[in-house]
């Protein structure tokens, strides 16, 4: 039997879902901090916490300017200025003045940082490598991924343009 459903039974349908995944993505994110711990014990690092230790693996082999990494979304302005304050400090970023443009600074890892960052990335594969290789996980992997591109795509254009 074929059903018409209300504008509410859809929205219901849909923001269900939606909801669940953003609560998801927040508990998602908690989780890996607490791995990164983890992982930071493991290493004997203690002079770095888990978000600097993510922002040394979200920089990872490129040279950057700071406002790119604001620019991505990733970091705060106050947040990113005092964490690469420190990461600088304990020696794990090198800052460089852009010779053409004397008031930005690029970033790079030092070899401490990038040894951090291997480590992280050792991580990353091991964790990866305990999920089961399936096609469907595999299948299923990819369809949460364009999922919550959707979601990004959202919540940027909602940024940027607001209610339209």
């Amino acid at each position: 039997m074929l059903r018409c459903l209300s504008s509410v039974h859809i929205i219901y349908f849909v923001s269900e879902p939606y909801f669940n995944i953003v609560n998801l993505i927040e508990r998602l994110h908690r989780h890996f901090l607490d791995v990164l711990r983890t992982e930071l014990r493991q290493m004997n690092v203690d002079d770095i916490n888990a978000v600097q230790a993510l922002l040394l693996y979200n920089i990872g082999e490129n040279e950057v300017v700071i406002r790119d990494l604001k620019d991505r979304g990733y970091y705060h302005g106050s947040n990113v200025s005092y964490n690469i304050k420190k990461l600088t400090e304990f020696g794990y970023l090198g800052q460089e003045r852009s010779p053409h443009d004397k008031r930005s600074i690029r970033l790079r890892l030092t070899d401490k940082g990038m040894r951090l960052c291997n480590g992280i990335r050792d991580l990353q594969a091991y964790l990866a490598g305990r999920l089961d290789p399936s096609p469907d996980m595999q299948a299923a992997l990819d369809g949460a991924a364009q999922s919550m591109q959707r979601v990004e795509r959202l919540w940027s254009d909602f940024i940027h343009y607001g209610r339209t």
